[in-house]
């Protein structure tokens, strides 16, 4: 029986050819698992005695193969420490290969680039203690397969807060809890079928995913009132960013909001909300959401990768009634779960008033700095000016007689990252010249020194 699993110490899988004798065989095996990375350097291997039971072989035998891996330098033996794989020298390292590029690549200067909050605000000390009561309270039972479209306890939550802070008319039972926004944009597109229509400019990542899907995709252009509902036409769907559009920050004006919901009431297609930072507003009251306008025909998404951290892969659907039964048996098949604890323990924070209290310190901490950068571009760039800055967290910056190469030259040569408007249009030719500034996203302690060299490229 070639394959035998070793118990004592860490548990190790060998699988051991004895066609040219045992010993060989186990060489080779414990050659293979050290190569492969299943044994890393310090990794401390069963005793020969030990090793030598569970495999039913002679002890002499495992003590004959340690000192021959030994002796190539695969193995390392010291008094009272056992037999340990040996650390690996640059020669005999395996070649270290490139990570698969992120969704937002680090940088190593001054990251003004929109799409993050300031994840140094997360609140580690509310969410390390909501955790603890989570794990001590929770039953056993809530730790097996879960209701696919979220646990109860967190939409019931959802369904109260949203309601309360953004206006949205909902409940548990027409509320999907997604893992980020992607996931749930790609929910509700297996749920559609036909043409499906989004703002322009907008992230290409969400167009790229619906044509993916199968679905036709038409741009629809933005001015200064938002989308154009007028140019809307035999579309089943339309994706807007109706609070802050993304990313020239213009708030969907009334009029548009009633041709929006007059064009989807006459056709039967739903309008797509994502609501990406809706929470964030700071001139005056948040703008309500569209879907409290029009509950059966807006989707409404939102997610805490602004308002907590991307990282934790939390959002959600309210769906009409009408897309309940499609938008769950998409979900029949799709394994993009989040898991309970953390649905939970977003939960806890709801109930107890701590996002509402997060939230009102990250809005504090924000207003104060695109007030800064009001005030730099101000007083350091006569004649430029921002736009999009009454909410969210970035701002468009524009400078007469630039081009963006131009801004994004002088940028990248002092070492900000910021993004250029055209990679958001459909076809860049299109895109007035300007940047796109994420204020939120440097650590406070690198704010000004941020905000410093942005100013000093474009001078």
């Amino acid at each position: 029986m070639p394959d035998q699993w070793a118990s004592s110490g860490l548990d190790l899988h060998l699988v051991v050819d004895r066609a040219h004798g045992l010993r060989a065989g186990l060489e080779r095996a414990l050659r293979e698992a050290i190569r492969e990375g299943r044994l890393t350097p310090g990794d401390a291997l069963p005793s020969s005695r030990a090793l030598a039971h569970q495999l039913g072989v002679a002890r002499g035998t495992v003590t004959q193969v340690f000192e021959q891996l030994t002796a190539e330098g695969h193995l390392v033996s010291r008094p009272r420490s056992g037999v340990r794989v040996a650390p690996r020298t640059p020669a005999a390292a395996a070649p270290v290969l490139a990570p698969a590029p992120a969704f937002r690549p680090a940088t190593d200067g001054f990251d003004l680039r929109p799409g993050l909050p300031d994840l140094s605000m997360f609140p580690r000390r509310q969410w390390l203690a909501a955790t603890r009561h989570v794990l001590q309270k929770i039953p056993n039972t809530a730790l097996a397969y879960g209701d696919p479209t979220g646990d109860l306890a967190l939409r019931t939550a959802l369904a109260d807060y949203l309601g309360r802070s953004r206006g949205v008319i909902t409940t548990p039972e027409h509320l999907v809890v997604c893992a980020g926004y992607t996931h749930a944009l790609r929910i509700i597109c297996q749920a559609l079928q036909g043409t499906i229509a989004f703002e322009d400019p907008t992230l290409q990542d969400y167009p790229a995913l619906a044509a993916r899907l199968g679905l036709r995709v038409s741009r629809i252009p933005v001015d200064g009132d938002g989308l154009v509902a007028g140019q809307l036409t035999d579309e089943a769907a339309a994706v807007i960013t109706p609070a802050h559009q993304f990313p020239m920050g213009v708030t969907l004006s009334p009029q548009r909001r009633r041709e929006l919901l007059d064009w989807a009431r006459r056709t039967g297609a739903v309008v797509i909300e994502d609501d990406y930072d809706g929470e964030f507003r700071y001139d005056r009251q948040p703008v309500g959401v569209l879907q409290g306008l029009g509950p059966e025909q807006v989707v409404y998404t939102g997610t805490v990768s602004k308002t907590i951290a991307p990282a934790l892969r939390i959002a959600w659907i309210a769906a009409p009634t009408r897309l309940v039964p499609m938008l769950r048996s998409a979900l029949a098949f799709d394994e993009a779960y989040v898991n309970v604890i953390d649905q939970l323990v977003l939960a806890h924070l709801i109930r107890h008033g701590e996002l509402d209290r997060h939230l009102r310190r990250c809005r504090s901490r924000y207003r104060q700095r695109r007030d800064r950068l009001g005030r730099a571009v101000a007083e350091h760039l006569p004649g430029a000016r921002l736009s999009g800055i009454a909410a969210g967290l970035h701002a468009v910056l524009h400078v007469p007689g630039a081009t963006e190469a131009d801004l994004l030259g002088r940028l990248a040569a002092r070492g900000v990252a910021v993004d250029g408007l055209s990679r958001f249009y459909q076809d860049p030719r299109a895109a007035p010249p300007g940047v796109v500034v994420g204020y939120a996203t440097p650590a406070q302690h690198a704010f000004d020194g941020a905000i410093g060299e942005l100013v000093a490229a474009l001078v």
